[in-house]
């Protein structure tokens, strides 16, 4: 899967709001820096996704302006703009932030190792 692929994956298992999706493509020792929270295990990082997927019901996540930094044959860094939006206690909110994401190639495969978000 080339890099950009990886990308656009990832962003597809964010939206479908089932963390298993969003594992396949995190390397195992992925780190989030969230605004509020570091998360540096898999388990504190589907944490952290299912109560957002909690407070922000029918979220849909896209990314604007992407634009990578670096790329080789094993790792690729990207910045873009976030943006979601869903429903919170009913009503219709949305709102969008900065984004790094530092992919690397793990068996043949892109895996999301950093990722790097604020509002």
């Amino acid at each position: 899967m080339p890099y950009r692929q990886a990308l656009e994956s990832y962003i597809a298992a964010t939206n479908s709001h089932d963390f298993n999706n969003v594992k396949e493509i995190l390397h195992p020792q992925a780190v989030y820096w969230f605004s509020d929270k570091t998360c540096v295990t898999v388990e504190e990082i589907g944490a952290y996704f299912n109560n957002a997927w909690d407070l922000i019901r029918e979220e849909v996540y896209s990314a604007t302006d992407v634009q990578w930094l670096t790329v080789d044959e094993k790792s690729a860094t990207c910045i873009y703009t976030y943006h979601y939006e869903g429903y919170h206690n009913g009503k219709f909110v949305s709102g969008s932030g900065r984004a790094t994401n530092i992919f690397t190639v793990v068996n043949n495969e892109w895996k999301l190792i950093h990722e790097h978000l604020s509002s």
